[in-house]
Order: C-alpha cells, then structure tokens, then sequence
C-alpha cells in the first residue's frame, strides 16, 4: 500500500512539474473547443445575439507550434432574422512562450491561423436570403492561461473572411471567442512518467 501510494505521489509532482512547463512541446496533443463568440458583424444584417462552437483537435509538430483540424457551427438571431455559419478545414498556432511578454505567470500569448471551406446563409424578416460559400480563411491573436498544468482557458480575436459563389461573393466578421483547450503528453512524457512509476 505505501509503495503505491509513494508511486502515486512521484507521478503527481513529475506530471504538475514537466506539464507546468510542457503544454506546447513537440509530440503533445491540443484538444479543445470555442464555446461562445461574441461578433461584430460587417455584414448589413444587425447581430444581436450568437453562439458558437468550434471543436479542435491538434498536434505540436515543434516545440510551440501545432497545427490540425477543425469543425465550426455558429447560429445568431436578430429580430426575426437568423445566421447560420459553417466551416470545417485546417488550423496552425504558435505559442509565444517569452517570459518578457507574459501577462500572468501561468499564461502565454499565441496566433492562430486557419484555412478550409465555410458558408453562411442570412436570412433577414421580409423574407429576403443571402449566402456565401467557398474558402474561409482566418487568423488573430490569443491569449490562453492555464488553469491546470493540462487545461488552458483561452480567448481568441480573429478576423473571419469566406469568398466563394453564393448571392453574395465575400462575407466577412470579427469575431471574439472565449473557450478551452485540453493538453496532453505526448509519447516523450509518457515515457518519462512511466519510468519515474516504475523506478520511484
């Protein structure tokens, strides 16, 4: 019993004291998503209300530097008239992790960018119908602080562009998106806690 207890308190302090500083290492996982959004949108609609959710799953192929996948639905209303926005493509970040820039102790700035297919349909109270369908491209700043060694509460200000074929060619918004980002180990720290289990 004390031997897995002793076990069991090696990998706690090895796991806060590598995933303090190992979120963004090369090989570790990024898996999270944008629960809300805020926007201010270009378009001549007025939006008075939305919600997003934007799923991502990623992987650091360098230390600070992930890149991977992503799904996006987010729906607003306004006086009878609705928004429906989609996408799904490509993402890459990259972590700013310099102590000079640093806003809090357990916080880092990153910029995020992403490509793939996006549409939006705009449907206004006299009835009339917009849309746009084609390439979105994306990019803006964040700023992520972590709450846990492996989870990081983020928010991200990104300027959102689709230009394709549709009724309207290009519709575009700023939008602020707060959410969540879950870390995991990659195969190194696996390793790493194994062996420091294994051997306490």
């Amino acid at each position: 019993m004390k031997k897995h207890l002793l076990r069991l308190s090696v990998l706690c302090a090895v796991f806060n004291g590598v995933a303090a500083h190992a979120q963004t290492e090369k090989g570790n996982l990024l898996v999270g998503s944008d629960v809300s959004n805020f926007k201010l949108n270009f378009q001549k609609e007025n939006t008075a209300f939305s919600m997003n959710i934007s799923p991502k799953l990623g992987y650091f192929i360098e230390d600070n530097i992930a890149v991977g996948g992503y799904v996006n639905i987010d729906f607003s209303t306004s006086d009878g008239a609705s928004d429906l926005g989609y996408g799904v493509g490509a993402f890459g970040r990259y972590y700013l992790k310099d102590k000079k820039v640093q806003v809090l102790k357990r916080s880092c700035f990153f910029a995020e960018a992403n490509a793939g297919f996006a549409g939006r349909n705009i449907s206004v109270k006299d009835g009339g119908k917009t849309n746009t369908n084609g390439l979105g491209i994306g990019f803006g700043p964040g700023w992520s602080y972590f709450v846990t060694p492996n989870i990081g509460l983020e928010a991200l200000l990104k300027y959102n562009i689709a230009a394709g074929f549709g009724n309207a060619t290009t519709s575009n918004s700023l939008d602020f998106n707060v959410g969540f980002q879950i870390y995991l180990p990659g195969k190194k720290m696996q390793k790493q806690l194994k062996s420091d289990i294994t051997h306490p």
